[in-house]
């Protein structure tokens, strides 16, 4: 893509967390270029600066996005943007989306309103890069001229991405997961101190479900003439809330197609090369899977900013009694499984030219 006519892009949504991370790993951005801000009517056209605290730690409000005005978000407020990154509540998302889809405007979105449609990608470059060709389909079916195109569940992202390459090359037939999920999962402000102070929460409204439908469709199949297929897998989550700030924990027991030695495993995460990483594409990590051998990782607080937030950390592979195998891995979740991942996906669209 030629760097010098970068896309110019919008964040939905762009007061909460989510919104702020785009604005984060926007700044600099070789591809795209960011001109607009979206949030509620509200805020009457002031300046981020004026209408948003910045929350991200180890990071400042950056000039740029300081500077922009806080605009309804409608296409005609933000009628420069040729995509838009939402991060708007599920609430709101569904509308507003498809209002700009409509508009042309290709929308990333992290809501969860469209994950599931016939027509829609719920995409993982290094997982499902073909998927989105269901953009063509889309646009046909829809008479719009823009897409929707969503990522994943902030915790089935890293899980997907760690059993893509034991997929590919042993067969998946079952996975139990738990999930011990960072408090920023929930927004700002999220959960109140008194609640998850000194406790762990079993319960996440509609986690489970998501987790286990959505890894179907993104380890599945896409055909022109079919549609979407989803892969002949069991999968039953556990979602808990923990008290940490970022990264989502996962612990999973998985059945594979054959049996295999534990270092056939590894060597599959290890030499794994998808799409997104032959491409170059600026927002993927040089190493989509990293496996640690050390007995005590990963963990959430030293391994969840590996390849900037965009590595998913696997480790303690061992045998399971009732399963073939068990493990551990980390996603940061509001990179990888949010914002990181949507900038991902535009790459590989645009890199695609699908937008």
């Amino acid at each position: 893509m030629d760097r010098q006519t970068r896309i110019p892009v919008a964040v939905l949504g762009a007061t909460g967390m989510v919104g702020q991370r785009f604005i984060e790993l926007l700044q600099g951005h070789p591809w795209f270029e960011l001109v607009g801000l979206g949030a509620s009517e509200q805020h009457g056209g002031r300046t981020y600066a004026e209408v948003s605290r910045w929350r991200l730690p180890g990071s400042e409000m950056p000039a740029s996005a300081a500077r922009l005005p806080v605009v309804p978000c409608r296409p005609e407020a933000l009628g420069g943007a040729k995509i838009v990154f939402s991060a708007l509540p599920a609430e709101v998302a569904g509308d507003i989306e498809a209002d700009f889809a409509r508009a042309g405007v290709a929308v990333f979105s992290n809501a969860k309103n469209y994950r599931m449609a016939a027509d829609v990608p719920l995409l993982i470059p290094e997982v499902n890069a073909d998927h989105a060709a269901a953009i063509l389909k889309q646009r046909k079916q829809r008479n719009w001229s823009g897409c929707i195109i969503t990522n994943a569940n902030c915790s089935a992202t890293p899980l997907v991405m760690a059993l893509k390459p034991l997929q590919e090359a042993f067969g998946v037939k079952k996975v139990m997961v738990t999930t011990l999920q960072a408090i920023s999962g929930a927004g700002y402000p999220g959960l109140s101190s008194y609640d998850i102070l000194d406790n762990a929460i079993p319960y996440i409204s509609g986690e489970e479900e998501k987790v286990e439908r959505e890894t179907l469709k993104m380890l599945g199949r896409w055909n022109e003439g079919n549609g979407f297929t989803d892969a002949a897998i069991v999968v039953s989550a556990h979602c808990n809330r923990v008290a940490t700030r970022e990264g989502h924990l996962e612990c999973a027991s998985i059945e594979l197609g054959r049996e295999v030695e534990a270092e056939e495993i590894i060597t599959a995460w290890e030499n794994y090369q998808a799409e997104p990483q032959q491409l170059q594409l600026p927002s993927a990590p040089e190493r989509a899977l990293l496996y640690r051998r050390e007995p005590d990782r990963p963990q959430t607080l030293r391994d969840r900013d590996t390849g900037h937030g965009m590595t998913v950390t696997i480790g303690r592979l061992r045998r399971c009694p009732i399963l073939h195998y068990k493990f551990a891995l980390l996603g940061h979740n509001t990179i990888r499984g949010a914002a990181g991942g949507s900038i991902l996906n535009a790459e590989l669209c645009a890199s695609k030219g699908l937008i």
